[in-house]
């Protein structure tokens, strides 16, 4: 259904805090400061891979300023975020689950940068200098850092029952899926197809280095944190501490990105929430940059080997996919590998393994199973459509999957944007039928991809209290990663209510008070708290047309928390992305030089922020495609690469320009027919790229990222 225009939805609004934030008046967690607070710093594991036989901490105590040294032997927490069972957080924080349960500090650590100690000091100086006085001596043990030869029968135990990660079941099982029978669909194949790709552990690279302020009211934890979801850290530091919820309050009001993995909590909350209980004081730990690239997480690496059966009219008949994912020694998230869902074919199996490395912790990162399944998968299909001498927007067209009978959808558009996408792109213009083709050294090639993305609803909660002056003020539980959740959820709130955005007034960020959020992940906010700011707000409109707007002192108040479904429907977003590049086949340089992308985000509430989303997320997935990757020295366990410039982030310079259209559309569902727009744009920017690569000099690059030394080494 077309959309209709509204008052203010729809409208290009800026950010409600936008002066706070470009003038410095915004308080970021490491801006705070208590009376009485002090600094804490964490000291990390040297070695990949060993027990702790001593931790002398008695100089670092001796020295002026220090308040207390913490580790293993003084504070044994256990970290529920960080450890998890095929996606299950333990239930007790006094009894294991698994024998693979992670603690705020461990006696065996796994990665270099695991957390063995914590100095609170008077400044961050004094607490910097003690951690270089603790002694720790190490027994160290046999390291493996890929998920290959993890598996191998003779490998290194990162855990003493196994690599294999635990599923749901604390069983050492993989994950996976199956449709129909693969072995019937490659019979009724004319040509089957096999190859291997493989993909690189990315950063978040946030700008924000993370921190964590703690103090104690009482036996209450009140909790400063970068968080995306206030209400998930809140559970999780109070289940790890042996508290109950209402006995921690986290405030999270102003944060850079978010990108993913903060969506509860992490073990230097714990580290601060433990010291500031001991001293009695409030204790602000805080990391640095190399802490924050070490000590925190992102995408899972993977390797993906898949075998795909077609026809000769093109029509795919079975897709196998058998992968691995290396999760690093502490399975925080799951593992998995999307992709598949996108092609309409009736035999599948997926088969994917993660395993334990003795490489830092993998964790989610921006539509956190899906740019490294895209890639792989719509890689390979690019290769199947090329091999077959058919166009990849045909061959796509062909092979998507379509609303059924049996699995209807609330409402259809990827055919649209390939389709759309391939005429404002001048796909026919741009591709070459023969890839490689032509005078070098630079050379031009053409790459498309699409996907699809849930656009899911759930529960969630709002609350909209106005008063005599007809000032309205909404209570959400958000906290604004970087979208704007807050303007968004202003906007619904503006336009339910028939008032000027300016007399809304948004309270965020806070558990104590603001009900329940999802979330900022998964890109959930706007679907889920969007929705309810819209039934909170048809609430209050339903008590001033019976009760009149409040006189003098009095205030109505209207709350809501709906649990809306699609009833059996599939919700999605869809988009493809086609991207043209330039591929110096002397120096193997890259340079994308165009990029159109057309999106299905339902409607759109708030066209510059969401124009901004496509366009960052599409950067992110180029960097994944072209330059990031965390090296590892296979001789030592060490990170090679960590930091901006190690990791070889995007500047201005690499970036190009990204045009973006958005097919605005209304299913009837969430807010206004919003669906989801923040992890939309990085699914298939590497995918696209690739294709694009490949289509230029003819070779085809399986493996992320494709560096200089790659293309080199194919060319010659």
């Amino acid at each position: 259904m077309a959309v209709e225009r509204m008052n203010t939805v729809g409208q290009n609004v800026p950010r409600v805090d936008a002066l706070e934030r470009v003038t410095g008046r915004a308080e970021y967690t490491r801006d705070l400061k208590l009376p009485g607070m002090l600094y804490a710093r964490v000291l990390r594991s040297t070695v990949p891979h060993a027990r702790i036989r001593r931790i002398d901490t008695s100089a670092a105590e001796a020295l002026p300023g220090v308040r207390a040294v913490i580790t293993h032997e003084t504070h044994r927490i256990p970290y529920g975020s960080g450890s998890i069972a095929g996606g299950r957080q333990y239930s007790d924080p006094h009894k294991d689950i698994t024998t693979r349960l992670r603690y705020m500090f461990n006696a065996h650590v796994r990665f270099v940068g695991e957390p063995v100690a914590a100095v609170a000091a008077v400044n961050r100086h004094v607490a910097e200098e003690a951690l270089g006085l603790i002694e720790i001596d190490y027994e160290e043990l046999a390291f493996v850092l890929e998920p290959e030869d993890a598996l191998e029968e003779d490998a290194p135990r990162v855990w003493s029952d196994g690599n294999l990660a635990l599923d749901s079941e604390n069983l050492p099982r993989p994950i996976g899926s199956s449709t129909g029978d693969v072995d019937t669909g490659f019979a009724e194949a004319d040509r089957v197809f096999e190859d291997r790709y493989t993909t690189a552990f990315v950063q978040d690279a946030q700008m924000e280095p993370r921190s964590a302020l703690a103090h104690w009211e009482g036996d209450k934890l009140i909790l400063h944190t970068p968080t995306q979801g206030v209400s998930n850290c809140r559970h999780d530091n109070a289940r790890d501490l042996g508290l109950a919820d209402h006995q921690v309050q986290v405030v999270c009001q102003y944060m850079g990105g978010g990108f993913g993995d903060k969506n509860g909590s992490y073990y230097f909350d714990l580290i601060a929430a433990a010291l500031s209980k001991d001293l009695g004081v409030p204790v602000m730990v805080e990391l640095s940059r190399k802490d924050d690239w070490l000590g925190t997480h992102g995408r899972w690496p993977t390797v993906q080997d898949y075998k795909v059966g077609v026809k000769e009219d093109g029509t795919i008949t079975a897709i196998q996919m058998h992968a691995l994912s290396g999760m690093g020694p502490y399975l925080r998230r799951s593992g998995n590998i999307a992709g598949m869902d996108i092609y309409a074919c009736e035999n599948t199996e997926r088969v994917i393994r993660p395993v334990h490395t003795n490489r830092m912790v993998s964790g989610n990162f921006r539509a956190p199973t899906y740019p490294q399944g895209y890639f792989a998968l719509q890689s390979m299909m690019d290769d199947v459509s090329y091999r077959m001498g058919i166009d990849p927007v045909e061959f796509a067209l062909k092979n998507i999957v379509r609303p059924t009978a049996e699995q209807p959808f609330t409402n259809y558009a990827l055919d649209q944007c390939i389709e759309q996408g391939a005429e404002l792109f001048d796909w026919a213009g741009r591709w070459n039928p023969q890839p490689g083709a032509g005078e070098g050294p630079v050379k031009r090639g053409a790459g498309v991809a699409y996907m699809m993305f849930n656009a899911r609803l759930g529960a969630s909660s709002a609350i909209i209290r106005v008063d005599s002056d007809a000032r309205y003020t909404l209570y959400v539980g958000v906290t604004d990663i970087g979208p704007g959740a807050k303007t968004t959820m202003s906007l619904l709130a503006a336009e339910e209510l028939g008032v000027p955005l300016a007399q809304v007034d948004i309270v965020w960020g806070d558990s104590d008070r603001c009900p329940f959020s999802v979330g900022e992940s998964g890109s959930r906010t706007t679907t889920m708290t969007g929705y309810a700011v819209v039934e909170a707000a048809r609430d209050l409109n339903r008590q001033i047309a019976e009760n009149g707007m409040p006189e003098g002192d009095d205030v109505l108040i209207a709350s809501a928390t709906p649990n809306p479904s699609t009833d059996g429907k599939l919700r999605m977003g869809f988009g493809a992305h086609f991207a043209e590049v330039e591929v110096d086949e002397h120096l193997g340089h890259v340079r994308v030089t165009k990029y159109v992308t057309v999106h299905e985000s339902g409607r759109i509430l708030n066209p510059l922020p969401a124009n901004d989303q496509i366009r960052g997320a599409v950067l992110q997935g180029i960097g994944q495609a072209l330059h990031e990757d965390l090296l590892y020295d296979a001789n030592y366990g060490h990170p090679l690469t960590a930091g901006y410039y190690g990791a070889r982030h995007l500047t201005h310079l690499d970036a190009p320009e990204i045009e973006n259209t958005f097919i605005e559309t209304d299913d009837g569902y969430g807010p206004y027919g919003a669906k989801s727009v923040g992890e939309s744009g990085i699914i298939i920017a590497p995918a696209a790229v690739a294709n694009a690569v490949f289509n230029a000099i003819g070779h085809r690059m399986k493996d992320l990222p494709i560096t200089r030394d790659k293309i080199l080494g194919v060319l010659t």
